[in-house]
């Protein structure tokens, strides 16, 4: 694979930067969660459930936004290059962050988070940027790496921002901006380009569009496969943001300090993971392999999520979970295989356009399936329905990759 970046000195500090950008953006993503909803409640005279009802609201105008702008931004990358689409995002978000500090209303807010959701889309660009400076043996485990800028990040924020929000429900947007805005300047100075100007592609509209560019998965039959189990892969995610505090209060009785701790184990082992056991295992594995473990490990994790009767148990599964941080790096490096240099940025953002669906439909089907299966008239009562659910759908990830990646013969 020919890469812009001649030497590995440059190819590692651009792979940090990525990951320092990556695990910006999540942490300034992540230290709004605990005072957005307060901050609406506000707007509501105190109306929880027109607060709730208008959070969801923005949840759903923020996921559409990342399906319609990810593969735009991704297509733009192609055409100008990685590094003006990820500094532009960085200083989008920045200054958004401070008008939502502003906001003088529900208005102002909403408005906030739809620019949010198209500004945080350059996670598509990254991911190709990442595909252009990484070799093909060494892709899987920079991947992995960006798993663990996406964990930390979110680990991390929410702490942040509710010891921030504790004195001022709007002073996380301003660290959540002001993070930003410091990394893009950061990023100016020195982050490298890393698609040279003969490898770029026009920008055409056809390819940037959300369906234009889920077209591209379908031009090979690995990529095909591989972007459906990537798809089922994503809508399982959905179920822990959805239903886990939920679920957890209502079956063992915890509350916020042991839910929290719990989540924040769960993001420390999928970093472990991640971070540190990616390079090792698809080493000795191949990418193959290593897919078909992590989607296999994500599925045991949900069953015993599932079926534990008692939360010593449920915490069982959070190490075997952990091992499902091995899908998404064996998955992006085998995806990238199957696209040229010039269509990099628009995989990235087909990706980004399914995983803007699966967090569409997702919270509507596991928070439905929670409520049919605790319902009082319901024949089987069964909370943990949600993570079966979500076991099913891995293990039918696992088997469409398995079958996808079979070697063919000549």
């Amino acid at each position: 694979m020919n890469n812009p970046l001649p030497t590995p000195t440059p190819r590692r500090a651009a792979v940090f930067f990525i990951f320092v950008t990556i695990m910006l953006d999540m942490l300034s993503f992540g230290i709004i969660i605990p005072v957005l909803p307060t901050l609406v409640e506000e707007f509501t005279s105190g109306d929880t459930r027109q607060a709730a009802e208008i959070y969801g609201l923005m949840g759903t105008a923020w996921a559409i936004m990342q399906f319609i702008c990810s593969p735009i931004q991704g297509a733009l990358s192609d055409r100008f290059g990685r590094r003006p689409i990820i500094l532009l995002s960085n200083v989008g978000l920045g200054i958004d962050y401070m008008v939502m500090a502003l906001a003088p209303n529900l208005a102002w807010l909403f408005a906030g988070r739809v620019i949010s959701g198209i500004a945080s889309s350059s996670f598509s660009t990254a991911g190709a940027y990442i595909a252009d400076v990484t070799s093909v043996n060494d892709r899987a485990a920079a991947f992995g790496k960006i798993g663990v800028a996406f964990g930390l990040g979110f680990v991390l924020g929410p702490a942040i921002g509710g010891l921030l929000g504790a004195s001022d429900p709007r002073l996380p947007f301003w660290g959540a901006g002001i993070t930003s805005l410091l990394n893009a300047c950061y990023g100016y100075f020195v982050l490298p380009e890393s698609l040279a100007p003969e490898k770029r592609m026009p920008f055409s509209w056809k390819r940037a569009n959300p369906v234009g560019s889920l077209i591209l998965l379908r031009s090979h039959h690995e990529l095909f496969g591989l972007a459906t189990a990537n798809f089922l892969t994503s809508l399982a995610h959905v179920v822990l943001p959805s239903v886990t505090v939920l679920y957890l209060g209502y079956r063992y009785g915890w509350g916020a300090t042991t839910v929290g701790l719990t989540m924040a184990a769960v993001g420390v082992g999928a970093m472990i993971v991640q971070g540190a056991l990616v390079k090792p295992i698809t080493a000795r594995l191949g990418e193959r392999r290593a897919l078909a473990v992590g989607l296999l490990c994500g599925a045991v994790g949900f069953c015993i999520y599932g079926f534990a009767p008692n939360g010593f148990v449920y915490c069982f599964g959070i190490p075997v979970m952990a091992f499902w941080g091995l899908t998404g790096p064996s998955a992006q490096s085998l995806m990238t295989r199957h696209v040229s240099h010039q269509e990099q940025g628009q995989l990235q953002g087909a990706i980004g356009s399914l995983m803007g669906i699966a967090g569409l439909i997702g919270p509507t089907i596991f928070t439905q399936t929670f409520a049919r299966f605790i319902a009082p008239e319901s024949e089987w009562q069964l909370p943990g329905a949600p993570f079966l659910l979500a076991s099913m759908l891995l293990l039918a990830a696992m088997a469409i990759a398995w079958r996808a990646t079979r070697p063919r013969a000549m």
